[in-house]
């Protein structure tokens, strides 16, 4: 039996990967892969792994090829899931359909931040947490923000996810009283500068409860807003 002072446990694959097996027992977060700079027989062999030892992994940033390369190779009897939006390939776990919608919004400046907002929200989904979505509602127009203060007044925690100059998060967050995770992005024109513009304008922020991912970390934002939900419910 494991217990949280096991820290050095994992399933080797070949020379290349470590799985840590004690992820979710140590952090509460099963282990997830980042897809993107793996070969497709790597994250085949890792996903292998994952079904020989009977555990639930997924992988981000998974494009459709990778996808239905895995799809093609692995077990049919795998369980494999791919939701292309958020470029995410699931093994051993999937979205459960009519689960109650949570008190979590995900929100995006434009269609163009609709990957790394839908990396969010299916990560959140993955993990039985189902946000409400409020896409496409930037600065650029606010009536289509203000037309949504109702739906973010509910939530207990937003995410805000954002290109270009990056101003959204902070006039969210003079509108609500929950903690809004922002997600800068690397959309936008030169001066963007792939969303270190956002990124800065973001970490500036003088709305207060304004925390900051990296540039494109959906994943990263839901995982603290899983954190900050689980906190809630053990009050």
């Amino acid at each position: 039996m494991h217990t949280l002072g096991d820290l050095s446990a994992y399933s080797t694959v070949d020379a290349f990967a470590k799985l840590d097996t004690l992820r979710e027992i140590r952090t509460g977060f099963p282990e997830v892969i980042f897809g993107q700079g793996k070969s497709n027989l790597q994250i085949l062999k890792i996903m292998n792994n994952a079904i020989s030892t009977k555990r639930s992994m997924f992988a981000t940033r998974i494009v459709p090829e990778v996808a239905s390369y895995l799809q093609s190779h692995l077990n049919p009897t795998s369980s494999f899931e791919y939701y292309e939006d958020a470029r995410i390939a699931a093994i051993g776990c999937s979205v459960e359909v009519g689960t109650e919608v949570h008190p979590i919004t995900v929100m995006s400046a434009g269609s163009a931040d609709l990957p790394m907002a839908e990396e969010a929200a299916m990560t959140l989904a993955l993990n039985g947490v189902h946000p409400t979505r409020v896409y496409d509602c930037g600065v650029a127009g606010l009536g289509r923000l203000l037309e949504q203060v109702h739906v973010l007044r509910k939530s207990q925690v937003i995410i805000c996810v954002a290109g270009m100059e990056g101003a959204l998060p902070s006039v969210v967050a003079g509108l609500v009283d929950c903690p809004v995770i922002a997600v800068p992005t690397s959309v936008g024109y030169g001066a963007n500068m792939q969303g270190v513009v956002p990124l800065l304008a973001m970490i500036s922020s003088c709305a207060p409860g304004v925390a900051v991912v990296n540039i494109d970390n959906g994943f990263g934002a839901a995982a603290m807003a899983l954190k900050i939900i689980n906190l809630k419910l053990l009050k």
